[in-house]
């Protein structure tokens, strides 16, 4: 059995039968979910009955269990989108339907150079890290310690361990990013935040030729202000905008119809590359003869004031980071639980 607190992330798998330590996804009655770490001793209390965690350890993944009321529960481990979903969070995240879009539009790869700002709650950094696999380097940029604690503490939760190939640097990226990367050897940036087009000159200065810069923005506004500012440095190819909704379907026998609800409007991508050094583009000198559409007075509406941020209280963002806490002491606590138990197996074993 591995020990989840020694082994590097790019070890552990999400297969084979369940062990300490593992997260899983227990479905009961009416379809109601709850989320465990498995623990030697550890039990989940519903009004329905007792459920032991030594009953699911060594079962295969999607086996159905019986609580002690003879109640059936499906035991699935966690994909990410259902970790992310129910993560604790410090700032909103990056929903599973716009992270798949990032990593496409920005053609995420394995052993890519990204730079990541803001990190928020570590959504969009797990799907990061996965899709650069070990080969890989992510620089996560954060001002705030906060969500920083909470981002590494998810991450750390869901991996068990903490990726060799991440690095989160607390601070603003216009100031730290040319200290921590050199120029031009940037394959992606993804810039989630309120201004960023604030960031936008020192990320052209880290990516290399023909890199992309990503960026997922709140409102129409703020996706005016960036694609101007991409357009007015004249170093990126033409921006490409798209908002992504997904409308679920209900699918039974003869009874086939959408979903009374679906994830609409969440956030709008926007995304460019880097040219050459000297590289001008044909549209930009046709452009280049027209007036801008805009005054310096529209400018005011697209300020970080006017656009809005909604800001977590101290107190709600201090409860966040102790339930992050919480979930990476119970993994901890379980693996250490696990190794100790391989231990003493491998040492029944020897005569």
């Amino acid at each position: 059995m591995t020990d989840l607190s020694a082994a590097p992330a790019s070890d552990l798998r999400p297969s084979g039968p369940f062990r300490l330590g593992d997260r899983v996804q227990l479905t009961g009655p009416k379809g109601r979910m709850h989320t465990v770490t498995l623990r030697e001793g550890g039990e989940l209390h519903t009004h329905h009955g007792v459920l032991k965690h030594e009953a699911i350890v060594g079962q295969p993944d999607g086996s159905v269990l019986v609580n002690s009321g003879g109640h059936e529960y499906l035991a699935l481990r966690p994909l990410l989108r259902d970790f992310v979903m129910s993560m604790p969070r410090g700032a909103a995240i990056v929903y599973p339907k716009d992270a798949a879009q990032i990593l496409a539009q920005a053609d995420i790869f394995p052993g890519a150079t990204v730079v990541e700002a803001g990190v928020g709650s570590g959504a969009l950094s797990l799907w990061l890290l996965r899709a650069i696999g070990p080969a890989g380097r992510l620089w996560s940029f954060e001002r705030r310690d906060e969500f920083a604690e909470v981002a590494q503490a998810n991450v750390e939760t869901f991996f068990g361990a903490y990726p060799e190939s991440w690095k989160v640097v607390v601070g603003d990226l216009v100031e730290e990013l040319p200290a921590a990367v050199e120029p031009g050897t940037v394959d992606r940036v993804v810039l989630d935040m309120l201004a960023p087009w604030e960031c936008i000159d020192v990320v052209a200065d880290a990516l290399t030729p023909g890199g992309v810069v990503i960026c997922y923005v709140a409102t129409a506004t703020q996706l005016s202000r960036v694609a101007e500012y991409l357009r007015g440095t004249g170093l990126f190819t033409e921006p490409e905008s798209s908002e992504t909704m997904v409308r679920g379907w209900h699918v039974e026998g003869l009874a086939v119809r959408p979903d009374h609800r679906m994830v609409a409007h969440t956030g709008f991508l926007i995304t460019a590359r880097r040219l050459a050094p000297g590289a001008v583009p044909p549209d930009v000198r046709k452009r280049a003869l027209k007036k801008p559409s805009y005054a310096d007075a529209d400018v005011e509406v697209w300020t970080p004031g006017a656009v809005g941020d909604r800001e977590i209280t101290d107190k709600n963002l201090r409860k966040r980071v102790r339930e992050a806490q919480r979930a990476l002491d119970g993994a901890r606590i379980a693996s250490a639980g696990a190794a100790a138990a391989d231990e003493d197996a491998d040492g029944g074993a020897v005569d």
